[in-house]
């Protein structure tokens, strides 16, 4: 199974910071971020990984990174001419896929659990989506999934950024998809935004029946959602590297 990279958009939630570099490589306390989601795939067996960035700082991706073999890793690349959303830089990865399952990270996620099992379930079963949730104080930032009764075994719908959140959860930025999502991205419209959204690729699967979910334990972190997510996340692998946490 392959694995993809989101490290696209403009980064203009955090501001300066972000006006001569991608917000992925910024630092989070002593490694770029994109490493995180690199060693997320990695621990989980995923080595051969796509990574899209924008056309402005595609180089610099190249010149961090090179060919993953440091990482044992095996890197492709690819440039997203537009911020045209996460499910059209998806789309982008189709050849590179083989048209079969991938798992999907975005580049500003942070993630502690090893996500081993869960992709070992997803790969076993070989249809379907895969997403992950984790509760937050905050939910109404994020997409939130609608359960159908407790426990919460079936989720019926994902709300984007919904003003009164039906749970607690925020379906974050790690999926995995089947084949079926090649073809299903074709058919996607334009959000209110412009962009093709990843909430309607899950919102596909689920009108299915065919997405499962997975609870995340430890800490989970959106390092591109404002400032203060990115100290936060920065304190809490500072604090990590007391134990400490190996490096990608």
């Amino acid at each position: 199974m392959k694995g993809i990279i989101l490290a696209g958009g403009t980064g203009s939630r955090l501001g300066h910071l972000t006006r001569v570099t991608n917000k992925h490589l910024l630092p989070v306390f002593d490694r770029p971020m994109i490493y995180f989601p690199i060693q997320t795939l990695v621990r989980a067996g995923i080595k051969d990984i796509m990574i899209v960035s924008g056309k402005e700082h595609a180089g610099d991706f190249l010149t961090l990174l090179r060919s993953g073999r440091d990482v044992g890793a095996r890197f492709q690349y690819g440039v997203q001419e537009r911020a045209g959303g996460i499910a059209e830089a998806l789309g982008l990865c189709e050849d590179f896929a083989d048209r079969g399952p991938v798992i999907v990270i975005l580049g500003d996620n942070i993630i502690t659990d090893d996500i081993t099992p869960a992709i070992e379930r997803f790969r076993a079963a070989a249809s379907g989506g895969l997403i992950f949730l984790k509760e937050v104080d905050h939910p109404e930032a994020f997409g939130v999934p609608v359960f159908q009764g407790d426990p919460r075994t079936r989720i019926i719908a994902i709300e984007e950024k919904p003003a009164k959140p039906k749970s607690r959860f925020a379906v974050i930025g790690l999926y995995g998809y089947d084949g079926q999502v090649w073809d299903m991205i074709k058919t996607l419209k334009p959000s209110g935004r412009g962009e093709l959204e990843i909430t309607d690729v899950n919102n596909f699967y689920l009108a299915q029946g065919a997405m499962e979910h997975h609870f995340l334990d430890g800490y989970w972190g959106d390092c591109g959602e404002s400032f203060e997510s990115l100290l936060a996340a920065a304190n809490i692998v500072a604090d990590m590297a007391k134990r400490p946490l190996a490096k990608a």
